[in-house]
């Protein structure tokens, strides 16, 4: 299927309940039904983060190949990488359904899926025949919401799933299991930290390129919150946080009928929340720490701002059930431009330039 395609195919696909059309699209991914014509990246996108060098700072975010089943077709779309999960130890169903609602008017989703998972023992072996091919590929884990030690749920899945992912992304921050998001508490997260931390020095083996270790944030934490988040982080010097994922907020100005549905919302209604957080974040930690851009991303100039706010790589989806695959390729050529207008070369000379003091008036007339 190529852009063409999917512009015929939207509307129908579109009139299929949301979990219904993301299957039939996951199964035609893997077939090789869907496929895009690659064009080599600007030289100015290469962006060196967590240890790697990435073609392009474009990422998949963790949602769409929960369980690993076609993060090469995406890659192949011309993500500069890619995010798999999130994955729990045990299989589990998640939430009843309905927990996908489109918000066409909004151009955003709320969902409440609750880490429906294939669990270790699917995604394991998918992760295992993979290893090895081209392109940077991250696994997103979390817990069985059934569990009795949550943190030891984490560690299980980096043991089983270390050597063959690039990094590792812990979710605590997931709206749709109970009392996750208490993981992101400064004591809670210092000993999931410190756990975690220690596992992945024993698995390395002193190998010197131990497996890069990112945090996934909430939106909604509160300002002594997300700076508990940021000593946290610097003690343990972890090596990157994605901000943000999905809100429980954001709802009076959403014009869709589906606002009033419990779970966490994504797409556009989230941009601005998401990155002043973002902007917060690299201002308390100085820059230190790597930052992962999500959270509303729907064109290249959303991505631009994310930069400039501090992030060195950043990851959408919610874009790509209104925009198609071709939203990839638009991303990559927008963002570009705006580098070559600012007198820019790169990526990394943009990232963090807009994150100071001034940040909030900054954004306002980027997105203005």
């Amino acid at each position: 299927m190529s852009s063409g395609l999917f512009r015929l195919a939207r509307p129908l696909l579109h009139r299929l309940e949301p979990e219904t059309a993301h299957r039939l699209t996951i199964t035609a991914l893997a077939k090789g039904w869907v496929s895009h014509p690659r064009e080599a990246d600007p030289p100015s996108l290469e962006t060196r983060a967590l240890g790697f060098v990435f073609p392009n700072p474009i990422g998949l975010a963790a949602g769409f190949d929960k369980n690993a089943e076609v993060a090469d077709a995406m890659l192949a779309l011309g993500f500069g990488f890619v995010e798999v999960g999130t994955i729990c130890p045990r299989p589990q169903e998640g939430n009843a359904r309905p927990r996908v609602f489109r918000l066409a008017e909004d151009r955003a989703v709320i969902n409440r899926l609750g880490f429906p998972s294939e669990g270790l023992a699917a995604v394991k072996p998918r992760l295992e025949r993979r290893w090895g091919a081209s392109g940077i590929l991250g696994a997103n884990i979390g817990a069985n919401k059934d569990s009795h030690d949550r943190r030891m749920d984490y560690d299980i899945c980096l043991r089983a799933l270390y050597g063959y992912t690039d990094y590792f992304t812990i979710n605590v921050s997931s709206p749709n299991t109970p009392g996750l998001r208490g993981l992101q508490g400064r004591r809670e997260l210092d000993d999931l930290l410190s756990m975690l931390t220690a596992t992945r020095a024993e698995l390395d083996r002193g190998s010197g390129r131990p497996a890069p270790l990112v945090l996934k944030v909430a939106p909604d934490l509160t300002p002594s919150g997300l700076e508990d988040v940021a000593s946290v982080v610097e003690t343990h010097k972890l090596d990157g946080v994605i901000v943000a994922n999905t809100t429980i907020e954001e709802r009076d100005a959403l014009k869709s009928a589906n606002r009033v549905q419990a779970g966490g919302l994504s797409g556009p209604p989230l941009f601005k929340r998401s990155t002043e957080m973002l902007a917060d974040l690299y201002r308390m930690t100085g820059g230190r720490v790597p930052l992962i851009g999500a959270g509303g991303i729907s064109s290249g100039r959303d991505a631009y701002v994310k930069i400039r706010m501090g992030a060195s790589l950043v990851q959408l989806y919610t874009g790509l059930i209104y925009q198609g695959p071709e939203l990839v390729r638009r991303i990559k050529r927008e963002l570009a431009s705006f580098l070559k207008a600012d007198g820019l070369s790169s990526v990394a000379e943009a990232v963090g330039t807009g994150a100071d003091g001034t940040h909030r008036a900054v954004l306002k007339n980027m997105m203005g």
